[in-house]
């Protein structure tokens, strides 16, 4: 909800329960797929709305590894199966 403009900058002015309600926003889960190979390829798959496309490495240690740009999880099937 914008409230008016500012007198002396002709800035928009929002009022504080409309900021206060956009932080009380739910976020969304990030998406998990279990995969086969060690490497993967993550661009968000949102088309032009995703991200750049990035080259993920799965540790053997961990079993897992998330993507920095959209926190993808990519999990390994052998440690899903260890999990089980």
């Amino acid at each position: 909800m914008i409230d008016a403009a500012h007198p002396r900058t002709g800035r928009m002015r929002h009022s504080k329960a409309v900021i206060k309600g956009q932080t009380n926003m739910a976020i969304q889960a990030p998406e998990t797929e279990v995969v086969s190979t060690w490497k993967v390829a993550c661009d968000g798959s949102e088309g032009a709305l995703g991200h750049p496309r990035v080259w993920l490495v799965i540790p053997h240690d961990t079993g897992y590894v998330e993507c920095g740009y959209c926190d993808k999880k990519f999990i390994h099937e052998s440690a899903k199966l260890k999990d089980a």
